[in-house]
């Protein structure tokens, strides 16, 4: 596949974007980690160059300003809740995430078990973590979140929460899966840290939606087909909009919550230091794409795949229909046509030739043989076997760009005027 993304410069960019986003508060910076920090595949089908492990190796880059918070509510251990590519519960998915950071080099300073309730199951953690030498804190369930501020903000609040121990000038929260509290924990520890007359900053790093791109652009089409589960929907920003004259992707959950995080600064620092929730971000993979055609091609590939597979799962009885239905919305708005790639036409083929069975058992176990299920990342605590990935996790077969959308010759109503240059903060 033709190259399209410029992984050496994203790196370089994306650590150097972060330096100044540090510097810009008093010398502390609580960085919200969204996605996956290891094994982000989806990234790298979309943008062909972005290596998997490419959130990773920036962090690697800021190692010795850098230390990793890991943050899981406790409710997801009671419930024994499981990540659905590697198939290990959350609190497994906890020491797995320790071990994968230790043996690269990065500092785990604690974990923080959120909404935390006494439980045998969430005080077993605790201990097992202890253990193993990580130190463990708690924050709990706040009434009325998040829209009471005033009660957020307030010793009843956040200042309930146990105060996170830090030591690096960057803390990076992150956890084994969505829900799990860490944008919480970050606004506490601000709150935490404005009392002790430290004026620690906030920012989110997400991959996805890509913020200086059209809005329809293939590559953040193909961030919706991956969360057409969770109906994420991406969006102009109106805030950002109307901050800077200039439009910006964001997504519906971010941009929802924005006007109650914005009261929430407002009462820890006296001001919020952003306008829009594309300011809070620091992505700069939209700086980073090399070969637009490539990108658009890869991201249609990736449209199709996720329908497919939609497809198949509704065929052996998931309950996935919204999530059909969606991926078929994403397919229209792409102007994808189905049955046009090579690798449809020679399964159509074969299909025809056989009547409709075709050699489906041959064809798993090749899939299977090929695969040869690899451990994922920091599995020396769990055993191989506990962390296998999740199957179809190969590459589609490449075939010609069947977008009518792309970055060359967008929608006029999706269009940035052109804009790369950086507005005063961004995704």
């Amino acid at each position: 596949m033709k190259k399209g993304f410029d992984n050496d410069k994203y790196l370089q960019m994306q650590s150097e974007h972060i330096r100044e986003r540090i510097a810009q508060f008093d010398n502390k910076l609580y960085l919200e980690f969204g996605g996956k920090l290891f094994d982000d595949y989806h990234a790298s089908r979309v943008l062909p160059g972005f290596q998997p492990d490419s959130k990773l190796q920036m962090l690697l880059q800021l190692k010795d300003q850098a230390e990793i918070v890991i943050v899981i509510s406790a409710e997801d251990i009671v419930s024994s809740k499981v990540r659905g590519d590697y198939g290990i519960t959350y609190d497994l998915d906890v020491l797995r995430l320790i071990d994968a950071f230790q043996e690269r080099g990065l500092f785990v300073g604690s974990v923080c078990v959120t909404m935390y309730t006494a439980a045998p199951e969430v005080e077993a953690f605790e201990k097992r973590l202890n253990g193993l030498g990580i130190r463990t804190f708690r924050h709990y369930k706040i009434p009325g979140y998040p829209n009471d501020v005033a009660r957020i903000v307030s010793d009843e609040g956040y200042g309930r929460n146990e105060y996170i121990e830090t030591e690096r000038p960057l803390v990076v929260i992150t956890a084994p899966g969505p829900g799990s509290g860490k944008m919480a924990t970050c606004l506490s520890q601000l709150y935490h840290e404005y009392k002790r007359g430290v004026k620690a900053g906030y920012a989110k790093f997400e991959t996805f939606p890509i913020w200086n791109i059209p809005l329809k652009h293939p590559v953040n089409l193909a961030y919706e087909a991956a969360t057409a589960d969770l109906n994420d929907v991406n969006m102009i920003d109106p805030f950002h909009l109307e901050a800077y004259g200039k439009t910006a992707v964001n997504y519906n959950r971010d941009i929802e919550i924005f006007p109650v995080v914005n009261a929430m600064f407002e009462l820890i620092a006296g001001q919020s230091p952003y306008h829009s929730p594309t300011d809070m971000g620091v992505n700069m993979a939209g700086n980073c794409i090399v070969d637009d055609a490539a990108c658009c091609e890869a991201s249609c590939n990736e449209i199709v795949r996720r329908y497919f597979k939609s497809l198949c799962a509704l065929k052996n009885g998931a309950q996935v229909q919204s999530e059909v239905y969606k991926l078929e919305l994403l397919m229209n708005q792409a102007g994808l046509t189905l049955g046009s790639r090579p690798v449809e036409q020679a399964a159509h083929a074969v299909s025809e030739k056989t009547g409709g069975a075709g050699r489906r058992h041959r064809a798993v176990g090749r899939h299977r043989h090929h695969r040869q299920d690899r451990p994922a990342a920091g599995c020396s605590r769990l055993g191989a076997a506990q962390c296998a990935e999740e199957a179809g996790r190969h590459r589609p077969g490449n075939g010609p760009c069947l977008c009518g959308r792309h970055r060359a010759d967008p929608d006029p109503q999706d269009q940035l005027s052109g804009q790369q240059e950086s507005p005063p903060a961004h995704r």
